[in-house]
């Protein structure tokens, strides 16, 4: 095997064992970053053979970069998952393979995730599947310095794998809402700080998902505030099929794409209030 896993948890009995059994199909070396569970999480990992740790909470990237940091890992590559993404076996077969990680030229691979949402695989909306950055050789990978939204990164040359993973969201939707509501305050925060100067600390190449995806957040921004949730939701629900979902479909769009959005805009509103004037973000940066 040439690869350690690393896993972050927090109270997450309803999804970790799928994602802890299709980690031991790829490697003898999986690692659990535990942010001090107070559910049943810590003893259903006692029953695999992993290593666990624990480590205090701040956000995502400053435990990812810990995990990188800190961790024993033994391989020369690395993937990193959360609690609720289970590998495919078309993945897992691929991920076995040798002549994946015995050449120079790649130090990074992207792999596809796709959302299950209420127990539905969603297929549409422009989400199936997303690209993440999570394969790395050692040495090669960080997790970018932001509040929300942060992605991992390589300074190497990357390319993309085939079959993908699952983001197995089991929790309901009050639990769903809060997180949400929490996530939407670090997004404020974060367009504030990079209102108030602060830069990205990498560059993506061009072509690249991750580039894509901040291309075409910029572009939402420069639409106007409490507008633009409504032009998101329009978007993914009619001209990108997300109605062909479902009525979870209809849920998870609704949610995801326009009260989250709103929610955020809502929230700068009442910032700029405060302060006595209403941003023009683009302006500012």
């Amino acid at each position: 095997m040439y690869l350690s896993v690393v896993i972050l948890t927090y109270n997450s009995e309803k999804t970790i064992i799928p994602t802890i059994e299709s980690s031991l199909a790829i490697s003898n070396d999986v690692h659990v970053v535990d942010s001090y569970s107070s559910d049943g999480t810590i003893k259903i990992l006692s029953s695999y053979p992993v290593h666990i740790t624990q480590h205090p909470f701040e956000n995502y990237a400053k435990q990812r970069n810990w995990a990188i940091e800190n961790l024993p890992l033994k391989m020369p590559w690395e993937l990193h998952l959360d609690a609720d993404e289970r590998l495919t076996s078309e993945l897992i077969e691929q991920l076995k393979k040798p002549s994946l990680y015995l050449q120079d030229q790649f130090d990074g691979y992207y792999i596809a995730r796709v959302v299950r949402f209420l127990g539905k695989i969603l297929k549409h909306g422009g989400i199936f599947p997303t690209w993440h950055l999570r394969l790395f050789r050692r040495g090669k990978g960080r997790c970018e310095d932001r509040l929300y939204d942060q992605h991992f990164y390589v300074e190497g040359q990357t390319a993309k794998l085939q079959g993908f993973m699952i983001d197995d969201i089991q929790m309901e939707l009050k639990e769903w809402i809060q997180r949400h509501n929490r996530w939407s305050d670090l997004e404020v925060e974060e367009i504030w700080l990079r209102a108030a100067g602060k830069k990205d600390e990498y560059k993506w190449a061009p072509g690249s998902p991750i580039k894509r995806k901040k291309e075409l957040k910029q572009l939402y921004y420069k639409f106007p505030p409490f507008i633009r949730p409504f032009l998101l939701f329009f978007y993914r629900y009619f001209i990108k099929l997300g109605f062909l979902d479902g009525v979870e479909g209809l849920i998870f769009y609704t949610l995801q794409t326009f009260w989250f959005r709103f929610l955020i805009d809502a929230k700068l509103w009442e910032l700029s209030k405060k302060n006595q004037f209403f941003p023009n973000l683009q302006e500012k940066k």
